[in-house]
């Protein structure tokens, strides 16, 4: 299995211990003959391999052991022996018998009159020893190793590979030491050894007391290593599905997305885990401060576990749990032997978020509430049709967004849309400031969106007035400012938008732009759901069924989820089909609504986070996909659909 192996033993320098030999052996030390020898070992490397493995344990660990022990060789044991030798050199130079075997051994792949390589070119033996010899702090030996066929395949079978690799990296290799970029120091050397080639980099910094390194810092320069090392490799598996990995991880993730939408789609009687989650929802009665599971009792944390483990045992989320486990072992395959052991769900990290969302559950039940609906209703609010735009407008709209055509015409059309926007057409100023917040035929500027929209909300554009309000209700911190965002939702409500309506509804009923009021949220959504907006019955509804900010009437909360439903909302037809389970508000309803959470968290993690280097996979992912839109592919040439069949149900 193609994997990278990182050891970071450090130096003590103390001003009467010295680390500058060591310096000059991995510098000087020649390339061993690669010439296989198969020979038995001999007598003499015998001894000493049974010496360093009782002197050094671990040293069994070594890759080099494993073969000598599989095939014990004159060459595997030369290996071995180097490989045990230079990893314990704190101790080996300590003993006149090991200093004796390294004296004689063959030497590094050299440069020059050296194998040392740094920052610079053209590395000063004698000038690095003498810093070192001067230098009081503790000295980090990286050895950096990589099997010999994957050296090969990889193209790191020669110094200047590594010497290009480290350097290039040398800043993140600072940053997991916990030093400052101007203060690090390194040099290295490769050698070319066996079965497995590898390089020592001594690395420290000029401020002793600043450097320091733990297991996290190490396995963050393992991984970036290991993402610049096997980059290509990786962006090739990705490309030939039909050939690598890449099946298994496309077919895994398809069959995650249908499990999810099943399990989105369930509804869970099961006795036990409401049963669990009423006995949460009465511990979380006597819970004071933050309800989240890191602040919670023993007592309280150990029925969430039980929650969570009940709910794997749920065949689809089993299922799901399975394949998801499945995928990520042949993710880390890339950094990891062994596979990782199966845990039961509620101790697997990467799902953690599930336990928030029971104790968000069993929270709802001990208040009584009804928080039932669909995640990507936030969404639905987009529709900004334009009525009465101008003919000239509506020409270069349409070339705009013809996908069809370069991007250097669309370029030049976007450019008279521009000068069309600073003679005054308003719906020119509108298309504008969307071209601007969307990409990606402009490069996304929000404050240029902003200007855009607020000359076409002045001129009184409704579209341009609520779309100006939710950017200035957005995370952007460039261009938020709540108070006027509602201000012009408010201005584009009274004007008859009644996406803008559903909005302030929304905020309302959230409370995070504006102080929390059921009531007059109610008079938002109904001002929009009368005018015919299916989401706002839907929520209005809700409002009607558990008496938030309007009486408690189920007659007149069924009424708007019917009309909501004949629009086509998933979401109100369902609380119609199930409307006997919804008074008093039902566990089951609680535990169905964490079946959703549940499917949002997997599909999350449909491309599993390897515990070293997601960020690069995902980066990968992204110029994959670029390239073969480029080619003419539609974005999701590999990827079921992902709205297909919808979900059923979601949490805001």
């Amino acid at each position: 299995m193609a994997r990278l192996i990182l050891k970071s033993p450090y130096l003590k320098c103390d001003g009467g211990n010295s680390v500058s030999g060591y310096l000059r052996y991995i510098g000087t030390r020649e390339r061993v003959e690669l010439l296989p020898d198969d020979r038995p070992p001999t007598r003499k490397q015998e001894q000493l391999v049974r010496k360093l493995t009782k002197d050094f344990p671990e040293a069994k660990e070594l890759g080099e052991y494993l073969d000598y022990e599989s095939k014990p060789t004159k060459a595997n044991a030369s290996a071995f022996i180097t490989r045990a030798l230079e990893e314990n050199w704190p101790a080996v130079q300590q003993s006149d018998g090991y200093m004796k075997y390294i004296a004689t051994r063959p030497r590094a792949e050299r440069l020059g009159d050296h194998g040392l390589f740094g920052d610079e070119d053209g590395v000063n033996l004698e000038q690095a020893m003498d810093e070192l010899d001067h230098y009081t702090g503790n000295i980090w030996t990286h050895i950096i190793s990589l099997k010999r066929e994957d050296a090969a395949r990889l193209g790191y079978d020669n110094a200047r590979a590594w010497q290009n690799l480290l350097r290039a990296n040398r800043n993140d290799i600072a940053a997991a030491m916990n030093i400052s970029p101007g203060n690090f120091r390194w040099y290295a050397a490769y050698h070319d050894e066996g079965d497995h080639p590898h390089v020592h980099m001594m690395a420290w910094s000029t401020m002793p007391s600043e450097a320091y390194l733990t297991r996290e810092g190490i396995h963050k320069i393992k991984s970036q290593l290991t993402n610049q090392i096997f980059r290509q490799e990786m962006l090739h598996t990705y490309e030939q599905k039909s050939q690598s990995r890449d099946e298994l991880v496309w077919k895994a993730r398809r069959a995650i997305r249908r499990l999810t939408r099943e399990m989105a789609q369930s509804i869970c009687s099961a006795p036990e885990i409401e049963q669990k989650m009423e006995q949460l929802a009465g511990q979380l009665e006597v819970v004071k401060g933050k309800k989240s599971y890191g602040y919670l009792p023993k007592s309280v944390k150990k029925t969430v576990d039980e929650v969570v483990d009940k709910l794997e045992e749920l065949p689809v989320v089993q299922a799901c749990y399975d394949q998801w486990y499945t995928l990520q072992n042949e993710v880390d395959s890339y950094y990891h032997d062994k596979p990782r052991e199966k845990k039961k769900l509620s101790q697997e990290k990467e799902f953690r978020q599930i336990k928030n969302a029971v104790i968000q559950e069993a929270e709802r039940i001990r208040l009584g509430e009804i928080t039932f609906e669909d995640a990507n209703l936030a969404g639905h609010d987009e529709a900004e049709q334009v009525r009465g735009e101008s003919d000239a407008c509506w020409k270069l709209r349409q070339i705009i967004r013809d996908e069809s055509l370069s991007l250097a015409d669309r370029d030049e059309v976007a450019e008279e849309l521009e000068r069309l926007a600073e003679r005054g057409d308003t719906h020119a100023q509108y298309l504008m400031g969307q071209l601007y917040r969307d990409g990606p035929l402009l490069i996304p500027d929000s404050q240029k969106a902003k200007h855009w929209f607020t000359q076409a909300a002045i001129q009184g554009l409704t579209e341009a007035q609520y779309a100006l309000g939710k950017l200035l209700l957005s995370g952007d911190l460039e261009v938020r400012d709540p108070d006027e965002g509602i201000r012009w939702l408010k201005q584009a409500a009274e004007n008859g938008s009644h996406f803008a309506a559903y909005r302030l509804g929304k905020e309302y009923l959230e409370g995070n732009a504006v102080n929390k009021d059921a009531t007059r949220a109610a008079d938002w959504f109904t001002q929009s759901a009368e005018a015919g907006n299916q989401y706002a019955q839907y929520m209005l509804g809700k409002l009607y069924l558990t008496g938030q900010g309007v009486t408690h009437d189920q007659a007149q909360a069924m009424d708007w989820f019917s009309r909501s439903a004949a629009q086509g909302n998933r979401y109100a037809q369902f609380f119609l089909e199930h409307q006997n389970y919804l008074r008093p508000p039902s566990v089951m309803l609680a535990a169905t609504h964490l079946l959703y959470h549940m499917s949002r968290i997997f599909e999350d993690h449909a491309l599993p986070q390897s515990s070293a280097g997601l960020h690069v996979d995902r980066k990968l992912r992204r110029r994959i996909q670029e390239k073969k839109i480029a080619m003419g592919h539609k974005p999701d040439d590999h990827e079921e659909e992902q709205n297909q069949g919808g979900m059923i149900m979601g949490g805001m």
